[in-house]
């Protein structure tokens, strides 16, 4: 990467972007994932999210600074003294971006579909789980009647969809809806912008601004989004001035990118983790009959447990991810202290190869005449098939030190790599044995809990997990009001899947980010101080950053990026954040929130 950048002479850097009043801004991001689909029941990508919420709004928005529940759609709430009913007040200046009014119909519409079950419910069904009915006695009012109470309301980022648009797709086109732009027309919508052209899976999206968002119209006139196969071109892009922002890099890029002309970098918090998943049991959902065919080694928890103590998560950190993150353990950041669980001291996720040899001895894997480790019953275990994303070096690298330790251990096993999509359908196949991955954790974990729940196979499952006392402790947490009561409980919940181990939880990542700070300002941190300022929850940095001819609009104020004057780009970030700063949001957040971010699935596979 850095001979990359070298060849790049420091004044080939564009000079700040100063539009006239005829040219339009615009704003191009270079991603390094495709959007899985523009329809917002279908996709499963973050940067599917992302694209949402820039098209559609919903009924509540996230705060910056901790990302609890703010107005959005909705303006105010109130709830009945039992929990059971919430009313909401929808905005009456919202519109489709067609001049349509957007109305109350509209919110029950979307809920209703999402009720009915189908793909709408997979994506979405979470928030609404519980919910009675929905009704809308007027064209700004929206009742949820609840059988029980709910613990993630009135958290609601469901994206609204327009019925007289929606209403001609029938259940059964769902599944191939694309939700894109066709004969010239852009995508309705009611959020900052609209989808002009782009197909999903393609390399280049264009949304430009709707001048009639209710929240104002941006600044920007149009956000251009490019897909890029992998970091280096994406930062050469960035330093010539052809994107203005990269997301997704590493460290040591961020390292190289800093003290050039015009351009800002951070490693910025953004609350996740990542795995080494295991097939627990792939099954097909609809017989219940095995699918695919993992190795009986992974489908046995003491195995999986074992190898807990294989995995030197230092290491992963020192050469995997430069240093910039954190030793991992449970599916629940450090940032989360409320709900987090912390392992025993005595079965800490350490670096212990000798303890992983014991666990295995004792659950029957010991080492046969051909000096690999047999299954308890004398068979051989074979090679287990361990895959990585080969859109990510870190995945690679990851699987590659587990297969060296699994080799200390006498366990055989290959390496493959696969594009993201691809590995998606293995695992939908179950036909592997372990991958690693990871996801972003919403503020109130339901989410990423109920991934592994057993009604969860086949669809946001990508591990095959299944326990019946998880599923009833997800159930309680779902309702509970108490919210120490609650987090106790999704502490439990963590301490099963700790020991059941269906992933090997690696490390707390932060993301690396660039931009060109002399084009653009006014940018902001989420989380507020330490966070991201792309792929955030909301639109807030789209609504709210200025071009370099109005950069002034926010000079000197606390937490915005600012204007670039010089070489260095000193003063680019004032809440500047930095290769290993991730540390610094641990225990500043407490519960609150939710919001499903993030990957897996083919819109073929899923429910």
């Amino acid at each position: 990467m850095a001979l990359a950048l070298a060849s790049l002479a420091p004044g080939l850097a564009l000079a700040p972007a100063t539009a006239s009043e005829d040219e339009p801004v615009t704003f191009t991001v270079a991603y390094l994932n495709e959007v899985d689909s523009f329809n917002p029941f279908l996709g499963i990508e973050a940067s599917s999210f992302e694209m949402w919420s820039l098209m559609y709004d919903s009924l509540t928005g996230y705060a910056m600074e901790d990302m609890q529940p703010t107005p959005a759609l909705a303006s105010e709430w109130e709830t009945s003294e039992d929990g059971l009913t919430w009313t909401f007040t929808i905005r009456d200046d919202a519109t489709w971006s067609d001049g349509e009014p957007l109305t109350a119909q509209d919110v029950l519409y979307t809920y209703e579909r999402i009720r009915d079950g189908g793909p709408e419910r997979a994506t979405w069904g979470v928030y609404l789980k519980g919910v009675e009915s929905v009704t809308a006695p007027d064209d700004t009012t929206v009742v949820l009647q609840l059988e029980e109470p709910s613990a993630l309301l009135p958290l609601l980022p469901i994206p609204i969809v327009p019925e007289h648009v929606w209403s001609d797709v029938s259940d059964d086109d769902m599944r191939s809806y694309g939700n894109e732009p066709t004969g010239g027309e852009p995508v309705v919508g009611s959020g900052p912008f609209r989808l002009v052209e782009g197909t999903a899976g393609g390399s280049t999206y264009r949304l430009e601004v709707n001048p009639d968002y209710w929240g104002g119209a941006p600044h920007i006139d149009e956000v251009v989004v490019r897909v890029f196969k992998s970091e280096d071109p994406a930062i050469q892009a960035l330093v010539t001035g052809e994107v203005d922002f990269v997301e997704g890099i590493n460290a040591l890029q961020v390292q190289s990118l800093e003290g050039r002309d015009g351009i800002s970098a951070q490693m910025g918090d953004s609350p996740g983790f990542d795995e080494i998943a295991f097939n627990t049991g792939s099954i097909d959902t609809d017989t219940g009959e095995p699918l695919g065919d993992p190795n009986p080694a992974v489908l046995d928890p003491a195995f999986r447990w074992a190898l807990n103590f294989a995995i030197d998560r230092d290491q992963i950190i020192e050469t995997a991810y430069q240093g910039a993150g954190q030793a991992g353990d449970t599916i629940i950041p450090p940032a989360y202290a409320g709900f987090r669980w912390e392992p025993p001291e005595e079965d800490a996720a350490t670096y212990d190869p000798e303890r992983a040899a014991q666990l295995l001895d004792e659950a029957g894997y010991t080492v046969g005449d051909d000096g690999f480790r047999t299954l308890p019953n004398g068979d051989p275990i074979g090679k287990l098939r361990l895959y990585a994303r080969s859109d990510s070096q870190t995945s690679v690298d990851v699987i590659e030190l587990f297969s060296e330790w699994l080799a200390d251990l006498d366990i055989d096993s290959e390496v493959r790599a696969f594009e993201s999509s691809k590995l998606t359908d293995i695992i939908y196949e179950g036909t592997f044995d372990a991958f690693e991955w990871g996801w972003y954790v919403e503020p109130d974990p339901s989410s990423m809990l109920s991934y592994m729940t057993c009604d969860e196979r086949g669809n946001w499952s990508d591990s095959w997990y299944c326990n019946e006392e998880y599923d009833t402790l997800f159930e309680q947490q779902r309702i509970e009001q108490d919210d120490a009561a609650r987090e106790e409980q999704v502490q439990q919940m963590q301490e099963i899947l700790y020991y059941d181990a269906p992933y090997l939880v690696t490390a707390y990542s932060t993301v690396g980010e660039a931009w060109r700070s002399d084009r653009f300002a006014c940018l902001r941190q989420q989380p507020d101080p330490g966070g991201v300022y792309l792929i955030q929850y909301g639109v807030h940095n789209y609504v709210n950053m200025r071009p370099a001819a109005e950069a002034d609009e926010c000079a000197g104020e606390e937490g915005t990026t600012q204007l670039s004057q010089e070489a260095g780009g000193e003063g680019g970030v004032s809440t500047a954040f930095l290769v290993g700063g991730g540390v610094v949001l641990v225990g500043l957040l407490a519960v609150g929130g939710v919001v499903a971010m993030r990957r897996r699935g083919t819109v073929g596979d899923r429910e």
